[in-house]
């Protein structure tokens, strides 16, 4: 079966997610690319006797090199030599989507283009001639609307086409007066080795591309070009300006000419706008945002609490049965302590929140997939400016209640260093899934009857906490301001259940991956520590897992929760925050035990104190490690540092306050 490459881009809101999904199925997988540290999701599909392996290449307008993601998309482009290049286009706003289409035809890519969302231009009363556009570009074009599959098969058809049939690329805009100097700087460069085409390059430098500049200084016809690029500004100064208004004139006269418009009444006022009026006003959009963030935990804890039930009570039957059977082979104690205790105890004390995982995703993958989390972002815009951020902050911020990795890996599309530095600084305190497992133990023992509003105020102070956080290093570090927020909203739609399913299994099966990775090994290194010494008894203080917290418990002692089962516990919640719950549980036993010892150990007061700590000190090493990935070893060890400080003084204040009352 012969096999082939296809990458996948387009603009952010476009449905790329959903055309992958559709095209892919579950035959997919994230991961870090060579020599980058973006996550691209790989996937794949057979048609017609030909296996086609797909990249999905982060959101991007453009192929300069102004944000971190641009930069990482049009390098794997160039480098994987893709057989064909599928750029998924908002078909309501061709005009727009076709911007990144003719940078890829002048990269020499074999561009297939989708027209997707088809169904919400023919409702803004647009029609596309898909045919002449074809002819224009020189492209495969086809119509599709994802979320209802429709057009799929046709789009295999055209990636197979296209595959098989690689034209050489035949559009290219001309730059009118400007052509004779991209003419000039295509002969300096002569026969240099590139793996850019040489009029891409020609072009690239004219616009000032910073990488691409940088790449042409390690050649010998350096001082050559730069000799050319003077002489060129000095007769052309606005030459970068006209090079981009000359493409924008070409993708609107492309879009004028293939885009019919249908009549439809004048005053028929969209469903988005009549939501926008309320989602985006600066009270009720402040108001909306926060009720959707009370109700989406109020469902995660109604919806998930049956199951999680269910799961307890199948890892008690488990740990009792594998007990039974172990002591009547005679089997040695060690042997049924590692497995109940640690292992069933550990992971499994872990793994009963995953229907509540599950839930905060799906819920999260419908909000963003309904166009409102654009929304949130732009209603926080206002804020972010008065703390010293950037509007496009709050959408790493946002993910960050997923996971703080791949949020503040988000933080490259913003523009300016200043900007990334303090969101990364900002985002470690935005309340993870990892840490819901804490949350969701403490609130079922000591806050039943008001489990939400407990893990809203959590949420809000961990926000509260990153903004003060980016506003005190800003007056510290940072004194330019920010610009404003520029940022497209999506039209509001019905959420797809299916992409909703894919999104929330695929952020689940990695809490399940972790589980049985880092957690796992996590409680049998913390059930050796409570384990031994032999004359010890198991988790006993005399235990070297109770020396070792004996001997940090007295620093959590202001806090309220100075026993060292909370300071090991929150020790190896340094490697990930489950494995606080799942120290917890090799400790104590399963979740059975947990519930008895922590509530002889812990009040109301002192555990509320406890998940503030959980909440606010550095959420995993693996957060720090893509700190020190992203902004460098500085901020890396100070962000460490200030989490864990400013954590044990909110525990300790929080404790220390309300305990006079």
């Amino acid at each position: 079966m012969k096999e082939k490459t296809v990458i996948l881009t387009g603009n952010p809101n476009t449905g790329k997610t959903t055309i992958f999904n559709a095209l892919t199925g579950l035959h997919q997988k994230t991961g870090n690319w060579p020599g980058v540290t973006v996550e691209i999701k790989e996937g794949s599909f057979v048609y017609q006797d030909t296996k086609f392996k797909m990249l999905d290449l982060p959101g991007t307008y453009s192929l300069t090199s102004f944000t971190e993601d641009e930069k990482i998309a049009r390098d794997i482009l160039v480098k994987e030599k893709a057989d064909v290049v599928v750029v998924v286009a908002d078909a309501s706003n061709l005009e727009r989507n076709l911007y990144l289409v003719m940078l890829l035809l002048e990269l020499e890519q074999n561009v297939v283009l989708d027209l997707n969302m088809y169904d919400v231009a023919r409702d803004k009363g647009l029609a596309i001639d898909v045919n002449h556009l074809e002819t224009i570009l020189g492209t495969k074009c086809v119509i599709t609307i994802g979320s209802k599959r429709t057009g799929i098969e046709a789009l295999k058809q055209a990636i197979y086409d296209a595959s098989e049939d690689k034209k050489e690329v035949i559009t290219k805009i001309n730059y009118g007066e400007a052509e004779e100097q991209i003419s000039l700087v295509e002969k300096a460069l002569g026969d240099i080795s590139s793996p850019y085409p040489i009029r891409f390059l020609a072009i690239r430098l004219l616009e000032q591309d910073a990488d691409i500049k940088a790449f042409i200084k390690t050649t010998p016809v350096y001082q050559n070009i730069k000799e050319v690029i003077d002489a060129v500004y000095n007769c052309f100064p606005d030459i970068e300006t006209y090079l981009i208004e000359k493409r924008y004139g070409f993708t609107h006269g492309v879009s004028e000419e293939c885009t019919k418009r249908m009549d439809i009444l004048e005053n028929r006022i969209k469903l988005t706008d009549k939501l926008d009026r309320f989602f985006i006003h600066p009270f009720y959009g402040t108001l909306s945002f926060l009720f959707f963030i009370w109700a989406t935990f109020n469902i995660v804890f109604n919806w998930g609490s049956p199951f999680t039930h269910l799961l307890e009570k199948l890892f008690a039957f488990a740990a009792k049965n594998i007990t039974s059977l172990l002591h009547s082979i005679d089997s040695p104690e060690w042997i049924a302590s590692l497995l109940t205790d640690g292992i069933i105890g550990g992971v499994g004390s872990v793994l009963i929140f995953l229907p509540n995982i599950f839930i905060l995703f799906f819920v999260f993958a419908a909000l963003e997939d309904s166009g409102y989390i654009a929304r949130a972002a732009f209603v926080t815009d206002r804020l972010m400016h008065k703390i010293g951020l950037h509007g496009k902050s709050a959408i790493p911020m946002i993910l960050g209640f997923g996971c703080n990795v791949p949020a503040i890996m988000a933080t490259r599309t913003l523009e300016t260093k200043k900007d990334r530095v303090l969101t990364i600084l900002a985002t470690p305190f935005m309340s993870c899934s990892a840490r819901l497992p804490v949350y969701l133990l403490f609130t079922g023992i000591f806050f039943q009857h008001n489990r939400g509003s407990i893990l809203f105020s959590l949420y809000l102070i961990g926000t509260f906490t990153g903004l003060l956080t980016a506003k005190l290093f800003k007056s510290v570090f940072f004194k330019e301001e920010s610009p404003p927020i520029i940022m497209e909203l999506p039209l509001f739609h019905a959420p797809d259940i299916r992409n909703m399913l894919i999104s929330a299994w695929e952020r689940s099966y990695l809490f399940i991956r972790k589980a049985g990775g880092i957690i796992f090994f996590g409680v049998i290194i913390i059930w050796v520590l409570s384990y031994f010494p032999l004359s010890a008894t198991y988790a006993g203080e005399d235990s070297f897992i109770g020396i070792l917290g004996s001997k940090l418990a007295v620093l959590l002692k202001p806090a309220g929760f100075g026993y060292w089962q909370a300071a090991v516990a929150l020790l190896f919640g340094l490697v990930a925050k489950e494995l606080v719950v799942g120290t917890f549980g090799a400790v104590f036993g399963g979740e059975a035990g947990i519930t008895a010892a922590l509530s002889s150990l812990f009040t109301p007061l002192s555990a509320y104190a406890f998940m503030l700590m959980t909440l606010i000190y550095i959420p995993c090493i693996a957060t720090i490690a893509v700190i020190k990935q992203e902004a460098g070893i500085k901020w890396a060890i100070i962000a460490t540092i200030w989490s864990i400080f400013i954590g044990w003084v909110v525990a300790v204040l929080f404790y220390q306050g309300f305990k006079l009352y």
